[in-house]
């Protein structure tokens, strides 16, 4: 560093680029910046099986399950209208607006009619 005050330096030149920190031909790699390049490369790794494993699982719980087999058709009381509807692995049971439940087998037909008490209103 010798010469005039005055004159600019580059400082890339001088200070920041260290010659005595440059590889020679057949010198090792720091063991810190070694360390450092397996690190950065694990966490990649990591990061992507952890996007799989994500998508794996967002997949397999997201899949719609399939619906039991319904009867053709299902034919209610007359002057009953259906409010709601569920069914089970071997039936089918309709809640009606008349305040009963109506379960039907996989054939359609009627299995089983259930009067549920009114609440008096």
């Amino acid at each position: 560093m010798t010469g005039d005050i005055n004159q600019p330096r580059d400082l890339r030149e001088t200070e920041l680029r260290d010659p005595s920190r440059e590889l020679e031909p057949g010198q090792q790699i720091i063991p810190h910046v070694l360390f450092l390049k397996l690190l950065v490369g694990g966490l990649a790794v990591a990061m992507v099986l952890g996007l799989a494993v994500i998508a794996v699982v967002m997949w397999l719980q997201l899949r719609t399950p399939p619906l039991p087999q319904l009867p053709a058709t299902i034919s209610l009381p007359e002057g009953q209208t259906a409010e709601a509807v569920t069914f089970g692995r071997n039936l089918l049971a309709v809640v009606t607006d008349a305040g009963e439940i109506l379960v039907y087998n996989r054939d359609g037909s009627l299995q089983q009619r259930v009067t549920l008490d009114q609440p008096a209103q």
